[in-house]
């Protein structure tokens, strides 16, 4: 008989498609292994109008997993690394990471080459504070608009002209097969990408050892090394909507190098820290500290 994992997964486009190279992922490393898709609806895919600050911030687009998770019905659930909130349930945690997609933010407009060409005043849409401050501060001179729902309906509002641009991630637009609507991609210098942007993330059981075993599989460790420093800034912050904390790391020749940033209304914090692998999480200690100690605390 063969050995069945269960994968809870949101059911909007981009989450299956994660969900399904998961399953394909694991069945390639482990022949004979049948990976069951258990596609759920979250508070986060059921509101798509009101801001993700009112909805409880990002942990709406798990919880319901969690939930499975916790209850036995779902053995493994996969997330966009990015909508991870920074506390788990008790017995949960991420017990792998895939190797991560280009993790920068992207411009998309059918009018202006980027995101320097825009018009003083045209609308420039985003549903993330954090890419909304960031822009403001090199172009304040914009107009910043909240834009809800998925990947395609937000393409459908740009193009029907209630935007002159919007922000999406270059990573969902090319899992879904729309990189020809990326118009050019913003530097992370500009526009820090939230922590593990572009990865995919595996939630399960911490005491299912089998299970764990399985997935070790698939992680990728130097993107699990990378969110992992990443994620001890927001963690160190106590990350949720209210405070918008951006956090990249990138991993060369055995150094970590991490990018911070912290905003909210004028002012903007930006730290920078570079270690060794082996020290990284305590560097993005280091860094949180110091944004800290610039006020970072404070700004909610």
């Amino acid at each position: 008989m063969a050995q069945v994992i269960r994968l809870a997964t949101r059911e909007s486009a981009l989450a299956m498609w994660q969900a399904n190279f998961v399953k394909s992922a694991l069945e390639a490393a482990h022949p004979g292994l049948v990976v069951q898709i258990v596609g759920m609806t979250t508070q986060g895919d059921r509101d798509k109008e009101s801001p993700l600050t009112q909805l409880g911030g990002k942990g709406v687009f798990v919880k319901e997993l969690e939930v499975a998770l916790i209850e036995g019905r779902a053995d493994i659930a996969v997330h966009s690394m990015k909508d991870v909130p920074c506390v788990f349930p008790d017995g949960l945690g991420i017990t792998a990471i895939c190797e991560r997609e280009d993790p920068r933010d992207a411009f998309v407009s059918n009018s202006a080459a980027a995101f320097t060409a825009l018009p003083a005043g045209a609308k420039l849409g985003s549903s993330s504070l954090r890419r909304r401050l960031q822009l403001r501060e090199k172009r304040p001179d914009l107009d910043y608009l909240d834009v809800r729902g998925n990947v395609e309906s937000r393409l459908r509002k740009l193009d029907e002209g209630e935007y002159d641009a919007i922000i999406l991630a270059v990573a969902g637009l090319k899992r879904l097969g729309l990189a020809n609507r990326i118009t050019d991609p913003i530097d992370p210098i500009i526009s820090v990408p939230a922590a593990g942007q572009g990865a995919v993330g595996i939630e399960a059981r911490l005491d299912d050892e089998q299970t764990l075993a399985l997935l070790s599989s698939i992680n990728h460790a130097d993107t699990f090394a990378c969110v992992s420093c990443e994620r001890a800034v927001s963690i160190g912050l106590g990350a949720s909507c209210e405070l918008p904390i951006a956090a990249f790391a990138t991993l060369s020749e055995g150094q970590i190098s991490l990018q911070t940033y912290v905003g909210i209304n004028d002012r903007h914090l930006r730290v920078q820290g570079r270690s060794a692998r082996d020290e990284a999480l305590s560097m993005a200690n280091d860094v949180t500290q110091q944004l800290i100690d610039q006020g970072a605390d404070q700004l909610t």
